[in-house]
């Protein structure tokens, strides 16, 4: 293994230790061949072992599960997981994420915000390579196979990491409409106004399913006050670790932000290509 290069195993094959032993002894150091820049891959095949990864892994026969992290985009880390054997067609988790400084008032000048430190989700396809789609059950834009059905799983292994790492939050850039609706379980958008925006669209369409929503957004069949197709663009949402970010977005300041500019939404469905959609699905 190259000092920046992917380090893996067979995830079982180390015998796993206690998390005190593990995070008690690790100190100040430092590596860009460790994942985060401080944990092995045994340290981290020990964390996903006690939150249930593992027992959760062999329940959807996703046994033996190949693991590897790489630091050689560092300070970029990648983390994969495979089912059974190291390919493309077997890719169950694929992470890549960064320890960064988020300046909010970059993105919005009026936030109350210090910058702050926070793990930044770049990248991140949670799927179980074993199933594929079926006509009673297709794909969400941008999916290869059903997913993992894990998220609330993997999400405690993400505040986790961000707790045991000081972070004051975690960051995520959604790429399609339905990871940001799918994400607002935990995280807020720095902009009460694009906060706004999804919580309008999920709030007028709540008796549409995630998955024909997320195919009207994608296709281009939500239409805004204007007629004109509604765009996803993405921003950064933030779920919040430390008390002051916590604050930012539980204030009477951002609350009320969210409110006013939610009466300023207005959108509709293109009848005819819902009716199409809701067929294929």
């Amino acid at each position: 293994m190259s000092k920046n290069g992917p380090d893996e195993q067979a995830w079982g094959q180390t015998p796993l230790v206690g998390e005190a032993e593990i995070f008690g002894s690790l100190g100040d150091r430092r590596g860009t061949s460790l994942f985060l820049g401080r944990y092995t891959l045994a340290e981290v095949s020990a964390v996903l072992e006690k939150k249930g990864l593992a027992r959760e892994a062999r329940k959807r026969g996703l046994w033996p599960l190949l693991m590897e992290v790489d630091a050689s985009d560092f300070p970029l880390h990648r983390l994969r997981l495979w089912a059974g054997a190291k390919t493309p067609e077997n890719l169950a988790v694929d992470l890549k994420v960064r320890q960064i400084v988020f300046d909010p008032r970059e993105k919005n000048p009026s936030a109350p915000l210090d910058p702050f430190p926070c793990l930044y989700f770049e990248w991140l396809t949670l799927q179980n390579p074993r199933q594929e789609f079926t006509g009673l059950r297709g794909p969400l834009p941008g999916q290869q196979h059903p997913g993992l059905g894990m998220s609330r799983k993997i999400m405690d292994v993400f505040i986790y990491l961000g707790r045991i790492t000081r972070q004051d939050g975690l960051l995520a850039f959604p790429a399609f409409f339905h990871n940001a609706v799918l994400f607002s379980r935990y995280f807020r958008f720095l902009n009460p106004v694009k906060e706004a925006e999804v919580r309008s669209i999920h709030r007028l369409f709540a008796h549409v399913p995630i998955k024909p929503m997320a195919w009207i957004v994608h296709l281009g069949h939500l239409r805004t006050s204007s007629g004109e197709p509604y765009e996803w663009k993405a921003e950064e949402q933030v779920l919040p670790l430390r008390r002051e970010v916590k604050a930012y977005f539980e204030s009477r300041a951002y609350r009320e932000a969210v409110r006013e500019a939610m009466a300023g939404f207005s959108f509709e469905i293109d009848g005819e290509a819902f009716v199409r959609v809701a067929q294929r699905d």
